[in-house]
């Protein structure tokens, strides 16, 4: 076992996180990661509408008695998406935890802590995980170069990014973005965070409810099987390479492109029917973090929580103070 700021002050087993992944952070998985002692996020937006969102919480309770909690992106849409709705969804629910990402999250903070729910920001450099905490969020899930999704403009690593936050918050801090091993938990707790997230590892599990041949995909990638796409629009992102995802780059490097030239190749619900639906693989664009390099098999969420937690404890107990010169 483990005890860091973020078991004590959370009240979850390990410290283990399994940040909200659209299409991907449903009933079946983050109940399994709750079982398994980690703290899981249902992905608010994965729903179609807040009382699918509603039907889904009631689900992953029938599913587990652990506390989980819920995701909230917050990014431009070309339909409005009712945030207020779905956040009135998950306080109404008794929700105890939130995670909130995307853009300026101050709105949904303050409804959120007024009924006295945590909130964890993510957030992809020092000035905004300050920022955030100044909104008065409990957490911070500090993302990596190495991470699924949008890792920011700044591309500064994990292994700097995590003690530079660190050190200047005073909240609890997650790190976020190359995650998949207990040497990476260790790693973490040494510079200073207090829980790893991970979101590609938990994609490779059993419970996971995506194609089969996205969790082996996964598997046989190497670290050097994603690229980063819309740099020329500056929301960059880090997914599989691909057919599509190269096609993507090859449109972003002509002068006169733009992004409505590469919509229907980026398109999330052509991704999702393609990719997680029909395990299409090269037929949409899919997000992967650059740990897929450190995965090596499909587990069970309890194996790969109960992997990560043991490794770390070996290498903590056993292996590093080996590498301690006695004072004798």
């Amino acid at each position: 076992m483990f005890k860091t700021r973020f078991t004590e002050e959370f009240g979850i087993q390990h410290p283990i996180v399994c940040g909200g992944m659209t299409g991907v952070g449903t009933a079946e998985l983050i109940a399994a990661v709750a079982d398994a002692g980690a703290l899981g996020f249902l992905s608010a937006l994965t729903q179609p509408t807040p009382a699918d969102l509603d039907a889904e919480i009631a689900r992953t309770r029938s599913l587990t008695t652990r506390p989980f909690g819920v995701n909230l992106t917050i990014l431009p849409t070309v339909q409005p998406v009712p945030y207020d709705e779905y956040r009135q969804v998950i306080i109404d629910n008794g929700v105890g935890i939130v995670e909130t990402a995307g853009a300026n999250p101050a709105e949904h903070v303050k409804a959120l802590k007024d009924a006295g729910i945590k909130v964890v920001h993510k957030a992809v450099a020092v000035r905004h995980a300050l920022a955030a905490q100044r909104m008065g969020v409990d957490a911070i899930s500090i993302d990596g170069f190495e991470c699924a999704g949008h890792p920011g403009e700044d591309d500064i690593p994990g292994l700097v990014l995590i003690p530079a936050v660190s050190s200047k918050v005073d909240i609890v801090t997650i790190a976020s973005g190359g995650f998949a091993t207990g040497a990476g938990l260790v790693a973490a707790l040494a510079l200073g965070a207090d829980a790893i997230n991970m979101g590609t590892r938990f994609v490779a599990t059993t419970e996971a409810q995506v194609h089969d041949n996205v969790k082996d995909k996964i598997v046989a990638n190497t670290e050097r099987d994603t690229t980063l796409v819309f740099r020329k629009f500056r929301n960059t992102a880090r997914v599989a390479r691909n057919l599509v995802s190269e096609e993507i780059r090859d449109i972003e490097q002509r002068p006169d492109s733009s992004f409505d030239d590469i919509a229907h190749l980026a398109s999330g619900a052509r991704g999702r029917e393609a990719v997680l639906v029909n395990g299409l693989m090269d037929d949409g664009m899919w997000w992967t973090g650059q740990s897929q390099g450190l995965i090596h098999e499909v587990r069970s969420c309890r194996d790969v929580v109960d992997s990560i937690v043991k490794e770390a404890h070996a290498l903590i107990n056993a292996d590093l103070p080996k590498l301690v010169a006695s004072a004798g």
